[in-house]
């Protein structure tokens, strides 16, 4: 995570092992086990639910021991406990290690590590995942319905979930022109970063500026609807590099990879990458 508990201080944090379970329904469930309030437990970011994740919770408990038993659940597994003098927030942590199970995974191995090398040396799209739109898309269609009720506007209440989504498919649109049209390498005038909409000017000129005004010209009213709900333009990286990859081969179908990427940045987006090996594995720069 990159910051350990210094054992002493206000709050409780738990290194929680969970399987199949998202991670505000156990801060819920710990917040319910430990009688305090739900906005009194932190973590750092969202996991999958269907996986086995490991993650770190934080519980509000100024001058109060807890007996750790009574935090006992079928659904996860305590790991570590220790007290810090700060909360848990999203964002903190510096990254995530994944360690994936992939069946009936039958493609070339020369192929796999030549695309898998190529990954390592020149990154791969930061997309957002699908899970950020949720189940068949329904946090867009919240969202267009929010916007086409002009309820957006000067209100984030309740409705941050299908705003982070709006932004986030917006840049995925931008990225995936950029790739159609040969720019996504293109670092020159703020071209390593792509939109997250919002209010204020974009610093970003040349090819990559038209780009994006081009894109997102026919999505004006969701662009409109970011800008006045308070949130402010920011820029995030076009290209993520994952870190320590890592193939072996369990079996003639069967793939075990291990990976690290930077906070905010998915999993399944690599997935997608070596699924696809029917790409090119050289890029040009």
């Amino acid at each position: 995570m990159g910051i350990e508990p210094s054992g002493e201080g206000e709050h409780l944090w738990l290194l929680i092992s969970k399987r199949d379970q998202n991670t505000s329904w156990v801060a819920g469930l710990l917040a319910q086990l430990a009688g305090i309030k739900r906005g009194d437990v932190g973590f750092c970011g969202l996991k999958d639910r269907f996986a086995v994740t490991s993650q770190w919770f934080s519980l509000y408990l100024p001058g109060r021991d807890l007996d750790l038993s009574c935090l006992r659940h079928d659904d996860f597994q305590i790991t570590r406990s220790a007290r810090h003098s700060r909360k848990l927030r999203r964002g903190m942590h510096q990254g995530n290690k994944f360690e994936i199970i992939l069946r009936d995974f039958s493609v070339d191995a020369i192929a796999l590590q030549e695309r898998l090398n190529v990954i390592q040396k020149y990154g791969m799209p930061n997309y957002f995942g699908e899970q950020r739109f949720g189940h068949q898309g329904n946090n867009l269609r919240e969202a267009q319905a929010l916007i086409s009720a002009d309820k957006l506007k000067g209100n984030r209440h309740g409705t941050g979930l299908y705003l982070s989504a709006a932004r986030s498919w917006l840049f995925n649109l931008v990225i995936e022109k950029r790739i159609t049209e040969n720019q996504l390498y293109s670092v020159s005038e703020g071209g390593d970063t792509g939109p997250l909409w919002g209010r204020g000017r974009s610093s970003v000129g040349g090819a990559v500026g038209e780009i994006e005004s081009r894109v997102l010209a026919p999505w004006d009213s969701w662009c409109y609807a970011l800008e006045h709900a308070g949130l402010k333009q920011q820029r995030r990286s076009v290209l993520v590099l994952p870190d320590d990859i890592v193939s072996d081969w369990m079996a003639k179908d069967q793939l075990k990879l291990k990976f690290s990427l930077p906070n905010g940045c998915y999993a399944t987006v690599l997935l997608r990458e070596i699924a696809e090996l029917y790409r090119p594995t050289e890029v040009s720069i």
